[in-house]
């Protein structure tokens, strides 16, 4: 019972605090809309950004692969580096994505409370076609932001099982079994990067017609 209870003040707590941060927003001409349409252009930006940070992630595993001379050490430490940078930069993606899921349903629940204040039933039925015409529009958007979002994960987990072997063997043999390693990981950052292009496709079509 006492878990129940806090359960339901949490989400009471976290509905006044959202109703506060929209009607700061509303107080300074933005609405729900323009706020989707700005969550989902982070998002885009977020997924660019990834992708990039994946790829140098990439590049400093190869060149450890092809480590020929030098301080290994340093070498090891900039691709740690650069897989801690991915994994916070896939924290960015994963968190901007909830704020678009979040602000489209919020968007569509007041739409939806909205449509029965109509006394004009013309009104109310133009609104609720054009209602079911943005959630329809949002759906691919979505589904393509998660679908990005989930590629990033086999990424980060191959990261970081070579940034914990190598912590532990750091020796030239070690380094040698990376070269095979750093292909098949390039095969899963294509990947990666060829969803979130088509997700970025996804959030341009949807921004031009909200």
């Amino acid at each position: 019972m006492r878990s129940r209870l806090f359960l339901l003040g949490l989400v009471v707590s976290l509905a006044a605090c959202n109703s506060i941060y929209y009607a700061a927003w509303e107080k300074l001409g933005y609405e729900k809309r323009d706020l989707l349409k700005s969550a989902v252009k982070k998002a885009r930006g977020e997924q660019k950004e990834a992708g990039e940070q994946f790829q140098d992630a990439l590049t400093q595993l190869k060149k450890l692969s092809q480590f020929n001379g030098g301080n290994l050490e340093s070498a090891y430490n900039r691709f740690k580096g650069e897989y801690e940078d991915c994994e916070s930069q896939a924290s960015r993606v994963r968190s901007q994505i909830r704020e678009v899921d979040t602000v489209a349903q919020d968007l569509f629940r007041e739409w939806e409370g909205e449509i029965r204040q109509y006394e004009n039933a013309t009104l109310a039925a133009d609104s609720r076609r054009k209602l079911a015409e943005t959630r329809s529009r949002f759906e691919p958007l979505s589904r393509s932001l998660h679908a990005a979002e989930a590629t990033m994960d086999p990424v980060l987990h191959k990261f970081h099982d070579q940034v914990l072997y190598l912590k532990h063997n750091l020796n030239a043999a070690a380094i040698g079994s990376l070269r095979g390693t750093a292909d098949n990981i390039q095969g899963d950052i294509q990947r990666l990067l060829d969803q979130m292009n088509r997700s970025i496709a996804e959030a341009d079509r949807f921004i031009q017609t909200l």
